[in-house]
């Protein structure tokens, strides 16, 4: 099985990623840039991340899912994609933005 970025846990395969969506909106998701999951793990490490669900993330990711709206992420995490809506990561905009 071919995966999109192979050997790294925060990636998934190609066929997987074409047919997950949000499962709020039903929005399409994209694969997280290296750039922004090591932002989003630097908020993470300062308690400074909420889920949709109103809890502070505590485990640091390997990778995550935007949604195409650009304000929710979905973790993976081992090359497993959390698509829980509970579990979606609120972002800022500087968060996805070039710093």
């Amino acid at each position: 099985m071919e995966t999109t970025t192979p050997n790294e846990k925060g990636t998934i395969p190609a066929d997987l990623l074409a047919i997950l969506c949000c499962p709020e909106t039903k929005q399409e998701v994209s694969l997280l840039a290296p750039d922004v999951v090591d932002r989003l793990n630097q908020r993470i490490a300062k308690g400074d991340l909420n889920t949709k669900g109103g809890q502070s993330v505590k485990e640091k990711i390997d990778g995550g899912l935007l949604r195409k709206d650009g304000t929710i992420v979905y973790p993976i995490r081992d090359q497993i994609p959390i698509m829980l809506i509970e579990e979606g990561m609120l972002l800022a905009e500087s968060d996805i933005s070039p710093a």
